[in-house]
This record gives C-alpha cells, sequence and structure tokens, in this order.
C-alpha cells in the first residue's frame, strides 16, 4: 500500500498550479528577479518584475516569490525591502557604519527651514508656499522649495482655488522611497525625519551647491544655517 501524500500547503498549490499550467521554471525566475533587483539602483515594481517573465504571471505569484527571495537574504548584511515604487534591494541599517568607511564623505546635510519646511509637507500635504509661511511663522524662500524639488522630494500637484491660485504641494514616492517606507501612513515621528533622510540618502550622496544645501539662508529666515 503506498503511503498517502501530505496535502501542499496553499503557497505550495498556487505555485504548483501555476508551473503546471503555464511551465514557469520558478528557480531561473526567481533568479531573474534576483540578478534584475540587485543591479538596478530604483525600486523595481510588480509590474516591471512580471515583464521580465516569458509567461504571464499573477501579481500574487510575483509577491510569493519575492517573500521567498527576501527570506533567502534574512541573515544577510543586505535586505530586499518594500518601497512606494516597488522592491529592492539595500544594506542593512546596521551595516551603513561599516561601509561608510569606504567612502568617508558625508550625504548633504540639509537646513533647519529645508527639513521644516517637508515635514510641513510630508504631515499636512497637499499645502501651499502660504501655508507653510503660515505654520512656521516666517517667509519660504524660493530656493528651499527649489532645493526639496530638486531631490525629488516634493512636487507641485496643482493649484488651490483661491484668488492667485496659489501651488500645492505634496511628497513624491521618492521621499518615501529614501525613507524605506510604503506609504505616507509609515511615516515617523516628526523628530525622527531628519535622521531618516540623513540615513536614506547615505549610500548615494547629491551633488549640490552651497547654496542649495544651505537653502532658506536669507534675511527672513536666519534659522537656516542651523542644523
Amino acid at each position: 500500500m503506498s503511503e498517502p501524500v501530505e496535502p501542499l500547503l496553499p503557497s505550495e498549490a498556487h505555485t504548483a498550479v501555476v508551473e503546471a499550467e503555464h511551465a514557469v521554471d520558478v528557480v531561473l525566475l526567481t533568479r531573474i528577479f534576483e540578478a534584475a533587483l540587485l543591479t538596478t539602483q530604483e525600486p523595481l515594481s510588480i509590474a516591471e518584475l512580471k515583464r521580465l517573465s516569458e509567461v504571464p504571471l499573477e501579481s500574487r505569484m510575483v509577491e510569493e516569490l519575492l517573500q521567498q527571495l527576501a527570506q533567502k537574504y534574512a541573515d544577510s548584511g543586505i535586505e530586499l525591502s518594500r518601497v512606494a515604487s516597488g522592491w529592492r534591494f539595500r544594506a542593512r541599517p546596521e551595516m551603513q557604519q561599516h561601509l561608510d568607511k569606504l567612502d568617508p564623505q558625508k550625504p548633504p546635510r540639509y537646513s533647519r527651514a529645508v527639513l521644516e519646511t517637508l515635514a510641513i509637507i510630508a504631515y499636512r500635504q497637499p499645502v501651499t508656499r502660504g501655508d507653510i509661511e503660515e505654520i512656521r511663522g516666517v517667509a519660504v524662500s524660493s530656493q528651499v522649495l527649489k532645493t526639496l524639488e530638486g531631490r525629488g522630494w516634493i512636487e507641485s500637484i496643482g493649484t488651490r482655488d483661491t484668488p492667485g491660485k496659489p501651488a500645492l504641494y505634496a511628497t513624491t514616492p521618492q521621499f518615501l522611497d529614501d525613507l524605506n517606507l510604503r506609504s505616507l501612513q509609515e511615516l515617523p515621528a516628526l523628530e525622527e525625519m531628519g535622521s531618516l533622510l540623513e540615513a536614506g540618502i547615505a549610500d548615494e550622496p547629491v551633488p549640490a551647491e552651497p547654496a542649495a544645501l544651505d537653502a532658506g539662508a536669507t534675511a527672513s529666515e536666519p534659522e537656516a544655517n542651523a542644523a
């Protein structure tokens, strides 16, 4: 008498069905995903990863393979994480102090004016320049907004239907990616944002003119020089 066959787990059953129907080489596909994610600087979305397959894939299967790939690196110095724009590999935060020895160049430090403006936009979006000035109690220089737009952290998403049609500002997916967040619901406490931003850009410092890094250093914003 043959031994009873143990039933497959739901995830195993799903993979088996997909393999049977589409002859998917799961091992090869996982390697393709791994290679793409390791050699691409920007996060890859599920839709982009699906295009790497020669046969149609369900998003659920791609998610499953990514979870398995993430588990493979669970004890590694790098991790596969999901952010707003998709999935990407990155060095684990605890590794950064060691990696800094290879390149002692420090990421740009942003002025108090820039960080306060970014925080207001992140937590109150969408907001106008006037809203920001009302909350901060001082004028916001154009350079502050240009610095944040240049970094890819904020963008104009339209105008408010009031006299003058002021621009409305909101954060971008790049902002969430740099903080390693999936959505705005995961925003940290306000006092933690500065350190998270520094950690997020530590791997790829952004060249900038001194005026941009010291954004807001005008007579109307004397505190802009403070870190």
